[in-house]
């Protein structure tokens, strides 16, 4: 049995079984996921690691994440079809992919981090018109539709759909509007990614994440933006090294790695320059204005020491920014994606401390330093929606034309 007539015209894949096996292993952290989906939904989060000192955990770490990184999707379409870069045409279909799984792999984790998902529909129709987060439900709801509407086509695109005549003129004229889309998803990404670190910065009793005001917004608003949009078409440009790797294949030129590389390095040394003035503004102005100390919003006995702020700035910061502006660094592949690789971390760092370290701070005088540790259900239902995108992933690779340039590539 052969699906060679559903494959890209040209290209090589490998047997039905070794693609089997390959969905097999994918399916045993589904399963495993599932399972525990099934218990946080059948019984309620009290299963999981959050309690009432962490409403906010693992789950929201990772979603952060990976809007985040999946950032490339709405900045690579700006650099593409606003910008008019053109060398981005072989590689704007896999940031589409990658985009959409991270969007909708966050909006699923989100089903069950917000405890009553039956009643998930309150945040639209019952919407807070004060708080940040309403902005980022509506956004991130429309920008999940966005990238739907800019996947359609390249499914379209598969070689036995695309001869039905109805699905090949309605991919074509989905082209033709790719920049209108583009550009609304632009609007939304920009503005979604902004709420969420704003939502943080407005937070006055927490001290750890609270700023001062840039007009309306704090300054974490954009600082969340230029983190996203630095870590974001590094992020794309790895997935794509990545399934090189797995499938043997050249998908994508290295020029186009290289460039995207640079474009990362860039918009890394403008986030990082920044970062580190917010940092020390906040040491210095605002913790003295509060009557707190540096040394107070960490404790090493309890896993929030300062190696976590040294590491963010520096060592996943400044280092692979540095690296990624350096021609000669990026001529070497591996180490162009160590440092693509180092300014992911980082951004999930900085994720990571300001969701669950601000929480581990005591505000109150009766409040003491507490430790979050997230159990089996979240870390089985996080990895499920790593494995729903490495199936998606797969079965996009395997059946759709993501890589205009990998027939040229491998001849």
């Amino acid at each position: 049995m052969s699906d060679r007539a559903y494959w890209p015209e040209g290209v090589e894949r490998c047997s039905v079984g070794k693609f089997l096996a390959w969905l097999g292993v994918i399916s045993i952290f589904l399963a495993w996921g599932g399972y525990g989906a099934f218990k946080v939904l059948g019984t309620g989060i009290g299963v999981t690691g959050l309690d009432n000192y962490f409403g906010f955990g693992l789950w929201i770490t990772f979603d952060l994440a990976v809007i985040a990184l999946g950032a490339g999707a709405f900045f690579s379409g700006f650099l593409r079809y606003i910008v008019r870069i053109d060398e981005l045409k072989n590689i704007i279909n896999l940031a589409v992919i990658v985009g959409f799984l991270c969007y909708s792999g966050a909006m699923l984790i989100l089903v069950l981090d917000i405890g009553q998902p039956l009643r998930a529909w309150f945040g639209y129709w019952h919407p807070n018109v004060h708080s940040m987060l309403t902005e980022v439900i509506f956004c991130i709801t429309c920008y999940c539709t966005v990238l739907i509407i800019e996947y359609v086509p390249i499914i379209l695109e598969n070689r036995k759909i695309n001869q039905n005549r109805f699905c090949h003129h309605l991919a074509h004229n989905f082209h033709v509007y790719m920049p209108l889309f583009a550009g609304i998803g632009t609007f939304l990404s920009f503005f979604h990614q902004g709420s969420l670190g704003g939502m943080y910065g407005v937070l006055f009793g927490r001290p750890f994440v609270f700023r001062e005001g840039f007009f309306i917004w704090p300054w974490t608003f954009f600082l969340f933006i230029s983190s996203a949009i630095a870590a974001g078409p590094g992020f794309t440009m790895l997935c794509s090294a990545m399934m090189e790797g797995i499938t043997g294949r050249k998908l994508v030129s290295y020029d186009t790695k290289k460039l995207l590389g640079k474009i990362s390095g860039l918009l890394l040394c403008v986030y990082i320059f920044f970062k580190i003035i917010d940092t020390y503004a906040w040491a210095k102005g605002i913790l003295p204005g509060m009557g707190l100390t540096f040394d107070e919003m960490f404790s090493s006995e309890h896993g929030y020491g300062k190696i976590l702020l040294w590491l963010e700035l520096f060592w996943f910061g400044v280092i692979p920014a540095a690296m990624l502006v350096t021609p000669a660094v990026r001529n070497r592949p591996w180490l162009m994606y160590s440092a693509v690789v180092m300014a992911a971390i980082g951004v999930t760092i900085n994720r990571f401390v300001f969701t669950v370290q601000a929480l581990a701070i005591p505000v109150m005088p009766f409040d003491r330093w507490t430790t979050y540790v997230p159990n089996w259900a979240e870390w089985s239902t996080s990895l499920m929606i790593v494995a729903y995108g490495i199936l998606v992933m797969s079965i996009s690779y395997r059946y759709l034309p993501i890589f205009p340039q990998e027939v040229k590539l491998n001849k």
